[in-house]
């Protein structure tokens, strides 16, 4: 058997942990259901579906009642560029369903993303970076400051972009890889973020916590 023990713990806690959520037994009003089903390039299926196989995916995901959409990857492949591109050239979006597109913080996978949904009445762009301590250290082999800079790079040009295409734009950002992510510094970047995008009652923002890789049990995401 592997040894685990020789594992260093690669998550961080606040210097308080608070288990109030637990404690709530109901809910007081429908959530916003978004589904991903579509997203990211199918990354995770051996043989990722076809343009038309997607297309009958986003009528059925309309038919269950979804009302957000996150679609695509559109800087990812050909097919989920093109298959944002349709569901806009043939109307396919109901009225009151928004699409949503993800694109990591670099600058022609944002162009390439704001090309792909040219023409949309309206649409969640979802930007994400890697923040954790491992990938800055392993992958990127930059600084705190550094990393976060990349991140604002990008709200910059999200928001640039917004203005400049027509149509009704809300913003996302992922600090990916969260629950590697010390937890002061993830929240200077989304903070950060925030200041550039300044949201406001009637164009909010989401911020999106993702357990990218999970480094610990269930509970201690939810502690942070």
């Amino acid at each position: 058997m592997f040894n685990h023990t020789k594992y260093e713990k690669k998550y961080y806690l606040p210097p308080q942990l608070t288990y109030d959520w637990v404690q709530k037994e109901t809910i007081e009003k429908a959530p916003i259901w978004c589904s991903v089903d579509l997203r990211d390039g199918n990354q995770a299926l051996a043989i990722p579906m076809n343009l038309e196989e997607k297309l009958a995916m986003f009528q059925l995901l309309v038919a269950v009642g979804f009302k957000e959409i996150e679609v695509a990857f559109p800087a990812a492949s050909e097919t989920e560029f093109q298959f944002v591109r349709t569901l806009i050239e043939e109307n396919m979006i109901p009225d009151d369903v928004t699409i949503m597109v993800i694109t990591q913080a670099r600058e022609h996978i944002i162009r390439r993303t704001f090309e792909a949904i040219e023409g949309v009445p309206r649409a969640i762009v979802h930007l994400y970076n890697s923040t954790s301590e491992a990938q800055r250290r392993q992958v990127f082999r930059k600084s705190q400051e550094e990393v976060k800079q990349i991140a604002l790079d990008g709200a910059a040009l999200v928001k640039e972009l917004a203005e400049q295409t027509p149509g009704n734009f809300y913003f996302q950002y992922s600090p990916e890889s969260f629950p590697g992510t010390e937890v002061e510094y993830a929240l200077d970047i989304c903070n950060s973020v925030l200041d550039i995008w300044q949201p406001t009652p009637e164009r909010k923002v989401i911020i999106n916590i993702p357990t990218t890789v999970e480094y610990a049990m269930p509970h201690i995401l939810r502690a942070k």
